[in-house]
């Protein structure tokens, strides 16, 4: 089934995408994360392959505590970049909160590797909190 091209249907431009994107962002910024989730939900019906707003609806629902709707969004995210490291770490944390240690821990000790040193220090926060 094609997807339908809302952005052409709503002769939306980026600015009009920015523009909710600044929006949720706000709602995010004061904590109110239900809204931000019904923006960014928005955005991925107008952009499905927007990594931004994939990731960033990966990581509203896993600040819920949502995590099967966080590792949704996360992998969706991780399948168009799969190299983006905040990103997998909020897939190790996901994973941790399911109960999968195994490979969160597996997954954890591979961003201890990272060039970024606050990916490292969240990794190895996480790898003695659940070691």
């Amino acid at each position: 089934m094609n997807q339908i091209d809302w952005i052409s249907i709503l002769g939306w431009s980026d600015e009009e995408l920015s523009d909710l994107r600044f929006v949720g962002y706000s709602y995010i910024k004061q904590g109110k994360y239900d809204i931000a989730i019904t923006f960014f939900e928005a955005l991925i019906t107008l952009s499905p392959s927007s990594i931004y707003d994939l990731q960033t609806l990966g990581a509203l629902y896993l600040q819920k505590n949502n995590n099967l709707m966080a590792l949704n969004y996360i992998e969706k995210a991780l399948k168009l970049d799969p190299l983006h490291q905040p990103t997998l770490l909020n897939r190790v944390k996901v994973l941790f909160a399911l109960g999968y240690k195994k490979q969160a821990l597996a997954q954890a000790k591979e961003l201890e590797k990272s060039q970024n040193p606050e990916i490292i220090n969240q990794a190895t926060a996480l790898v003695i909190a659940y070691s």
